[in-house]
């Protein structure tokens, strides 16, 4: 268990004191998937640099199974880092050496040398599905085979905890589905907790368990995805909610009934979703708003439908949707 408690982190500046964190609480369980989504400037890199010491916070505590960092020795801390991986956006592979090289590098840090570090690392490049790159330099290698590189890296050390700051944001659509996808793979073998940070709602959608939103260094919402992205509360969820739609949006759909579906990888077909509900369920939805794209043959992102002010319709049309795999469909409550 991660437990962040009321943590805080001020930065100087020419103009005064930055507060790049203000309170911040949240309790991460071991083996979740805990997405950490904001705009930028709202806190979120400074949040997972706290959470493994590379900077101190000015207040608050960080607790790794019940043991508070900031008590820790350098050497203490060190040991404890090791349990603590992270991945960026820029990959941050050492240039100069192989892929197996690379992933051998923390191993040779922890002391282990030799064929034991070479066996070891090549299990993470089968893993990360590049057993066959061990010999390739990272210029050889596409964006998502350096970040496989990079993910096959981290885990060298055998970690509890994976840190994700950004690590998708350089990649197209179909490499970044696929990185998450791995992601998700390692954490359901090998028990990791992993923590993303990201701008991008879809991200979290896809991949995380639970989510909390930081809006000015503040956390603004956190809980479950399907329960915060279909009920958002704050000003901060809602924006994220609906990128693209306008201030007057929320305000116009109030009272009426709004289903917010989730398209996680459904499998696309010839007659689209909310066609087949009207012919064979006989319900008619106005889509009032909708970001959703193809990758191959699958539907991402999400809709918001309106539909008639019955509770029947309502629930009729959710369990029609819900049907089709990788779908998700809940009301939505506009009501703070």
């Amino acid at each position: 268990m991660i437990e962040i408690k009321n943590v805080s982190k001020t930065f100087p500046s020419a103009d005064g004191n930055v507060d790049a964190l203000k309170d911040v609480t949240l309790s991460i369980p071991d083996g979740d998937i805990f997405g950490i989504i904001g705009m930028s400037g709202a806190g979120k890199s400074t949040l997972v640099r706290c959470i493994n010491m590379l900077e101190r916070p000015s207040s608050g505590t960080v607790e790794i199974d019940g043991c508070d960092l900031s008590t820790l020795s350098e050497d203490a801390l060190r040991k404890v880092r090791r349990e603590i991986s992270m991945i960026f956006q820029g990959f941050h592979l050492l240039m100069q050496r192989t892929c197996l090289k690379n992933v051998c590098f923390p191993l040779e840090l922890a002391g282990i040398k030799g064929p034991q570090a070479r066996k070891r690392a090549l299990e993470l490049l089968d893993l990360v599905g590049l057993k066959e790159k061990a010999n390739a330099y990272p210029a050889q290698l596409s964006g998502g085979q350096q970040q496989r590189v990079a993910i096959a890296r981290a885990l060298a050390t055998d970690p509890k905890v994976l840190l994700c700051d950004e690590a998708t944001s350089a990649l197209d659509p179909t490499t970044t589905n696929s990185i998450l996808e791995l992601i998700r793979s390692i954490n359901q073998r090998l028990g990791i907790t992993v923590i993303i940070i990201t701008h991008q709602m879809s991200v979290v959608e896809q991949v995380c368990k639970h989510v909390a939103i930081l809006d000015n260094g503040t956390v603004a919402e956190q809980g479950e995805v399907t329960a915060v992205f279909a009920h958002p509360k704050s000003p901060a969820a809602r924006r994220l909610v609906f990128p693209e739609a306008s201030d007057g949006l929320l305000p116009a759909l109030s009272g009426r009934r709004c289903i917010r579906v989730l398209f996680k990888g459904a499998q696309a077909t010839e007659k689209p979703l909310i066609a087949r509900m009207a012919l064979e369920k006989g319900i008619a939805a106005s889509i009032a708003y909708a970001s959703t794209k193809s990758i191959g043959d699958r539907a991402y992102g999400s809709m918001l439908l309106t539909l008639d002010d019955s509770e029947e319709v309502v629930r009729t049309a959710i369990d029609f949707l819900t049907q089709t795999p990788d779908v998700a469909a809940q009301e939505v409550d506009f009501h703070v």
